[in-house]
């Protein structure tokens, strides 16, 4: 079967050596397999996410059990794994995390291939050689190095308090493998982002989820129960411009719509508390409490100052339900 990442391959010189690693590199790079999803066209995340989503999945227990990034197979009605030697066989989506990002799915077939020990990210250091894999061996791997780790905000209401920057990117990152020098899985892909450096230049970098961050929740994930309880959402679409939160639009049938938010917008306070970026954005409305409590929000909108209350929801309620758990 030919790979969905066929004409995506990593460049000769930029993979890694078996040479280079005390652990068995081809090994290692079979528990990564390509993963394709496909959605139904009324489903809440079609219009920003598409149909039909591409990326990759880590083999992380014996009995089938694989972790990915969740906005591959969030309301997926078909998952389909193909490994690297290219079989190919469904799988069903066992849980989605809010809050890291990860998806917990589960092969129908047996896979028999090994599954990847989980790492902590923790003990990486800036320069540290790492190994980026997609779906597919060694031909979809990538040498690379750890930049940094830091915060990260997302515009979709997402933030980590520390996320891994890697370079070079990857060509088809999502819920690639960040693999550490001992072979253990220390992140999974979330996102291509471009950096512009002190010189002009603009390098393209790969963020990844810190894999420790899912040994607390995977057990819960695994059985479909929430990992924490939920947090309001308000289905803003926001960036960070000159000190500024703006709002770059809303998503339909949201609470922000409900309210009137409008594309334009700058939110300068949540519940009089000043808000200058997303991460204290978010920050703010995570701690008036669990999903369904009301925002007070202080809006600029053009030369106006105006109060808007905006009744949060579970962002998961107005996802589809997954027919298996």
């Amino acid at each position: 079967m030919t790979s969905p990442f066929a004409g995506l391959e990593v460049d000769r010189a930029l993979r890694p050596s078996p040479r280079a690693f005390e652990f068995d590199l081809d090994r290692a790079l079979s528990s990564v397999v390509a993963l394709e999803a496909r959605v139904s066209e009324d489903a809440f995340t079609a219009e920003t996410l598409g149909t039909e989503r591409v990326g990759n999945a880590i083999i992380i227990g014996a009995q089938g059990l694989l972790v990915t990034i969740g906005y591959l197979v969030t309301e997926a009605d078909e998952v389909q794994l193909t490994t690297g030697d290219g079989r190919r066989m469904q799988a069903h989506v066992l849980g989605i995390d809010q809050t890291t990002g990860f998806g917990l799915i589960h092969a129908l077939e047996p896979l028999g291939l090994p599954a990847l020990p989980l790492g902590d990210s923790r003990r990486l250091r800036s320069g540290d050689v790492v190994i980026a894999a997609g779906g597919g061996g060694r031909a979809h791997a990538l040498a690379g190095r750890l930049l940094t780790r830091a915060p990260f905000a997302g515009y979709w209401e997402y933030h980590l308090d520390e996320a891994m920057f890697v370079e070079p990117d990857h060509p088809h990152w999502s819920g690639a493998a960040l693999i550490n020098a001992a072979g253990a899985l220390v992140g999974v892909g979330s996102l291509r982002i471009e950096q512009r450096t002190s010189d002009g230049h603009v390098r393209p970098l790969n963020m990844f989820v810190p894999s420790q961050l899912l040994a607390p929740i995977v057990d819960d994930l695994a059985h479909g129960r929430p990992t924490a309880p939920a947090r309001p959402w308000l289905g803003v679409f926001a960036q960070e411009l000159d000190h500024h939160v703006v709002v770059l639009g809303v998503s339909s049938g949201s609470p922000a719509a409900s309210a009137d938010l409008n594309r334009g917008d700058i939110i300068r306070q949540v519940a009089g508390q000043s808000v200058t970026d997303l991460a204290s954005f978010y920050t703010h409305l995570w701690r008036l409490g669990p999903a369904g409590v009301l925002a007070p929000l202080t809006v600029q909108r053009g030369h106006n100052i105006v109060d808007v209350e905006v009744v949060t929801v579970d962002r998961a309620s107005k996802l589809k339900r997954r027919r298996l758990n």
